[in-house]
């Protein structure tokens, strides 16, 4: 008789699945094991999506960072509400987890931008990001520019650069399973803690 697959954890706090999960994607994924993608919309609800990379994980929520002008950063501002999605195809796992944001403090975003190579902080400078250039040699000259400006200098975190965590409501873990019998775990947001169902593939 063939033995059954291994399911989902049957764990009160997720919190402890997402950790296990994504230190398994560390140690598998080829590369960008942090890699997630990021829901935000508008404020009448027209969605917009794009990858970011996971840069702190705590007890309550995701922390990622960007441009606050950027077109993200901007829709950020004006709703709250917003969704990742974790993938890892060697794995056969996936989570999506739903929430709302908020920004980090002045100083945790600060401690971040110092671990950056820098290039990449002199780089947050030169960009105006999401928005149009006349031409790749524009960009290439505000960084010129840039260095110029700091050579021999501290880079310090611009002030339209800072960091977000996604407080979530939800959290759903998937497992890819044979003939599509796919194993489901879903965590929904119970006042101070969490209830949780299993859902059909």
């Amino acid at each position: 008789m063939t033995p059954k697959p291994a399911l989902i954890s049957d764990v009160d706090d997720p919190m402890i699945l997402i950790n296990e999960w994504i230190y398994a994607a560390k140690v598998t994924e080829p590369s960008d094991y942090e890699a997630m993608s990021l829901a935000t919309a508008t404020l009448d609800g027209r969605p917009s999506l794009r990858m970011v990379l996971l840069k702190g994980l705590e007890p309550d929520g995701f922390i990622f960072y960007t441009n606050k002008e950027s077109r993200k950063g901007q829709q950020i501002v004006v709703n709250k509400a917003a969704a990742i999605c974790f993938h890892w195809k060697t794995l056969r796992r996936q989570i999506r987890v739903e929430g709302n944001l908020s920004e980090v403090s002045g100083d945790l975003a600060d401690d971040y931008f110092e671990t950056r190579s820098r290039e990449s902080c002199i780089a947050a400078w030169a960009a105006d990001q999401s928005r149009p250039m006349a031409n790749r040699e524009e960009f290439e000259q505000r960084y010129q520019s840039q260095l110029a400006e700091f050579k021999g200098k501290e880079v310090p975190r611009p002030g339209h650069w800072s960091g977000f965590r996604l407080k979530p409501t939800m959290i759903e873990f998937w497992l890819d399973l044979p003939h599509r019998m796919h194993d489901r775990l879903c965590f929904t947001r119970d006042g101070s803690g969490w209830s949780r169902e299993r859902l059909y593939p």
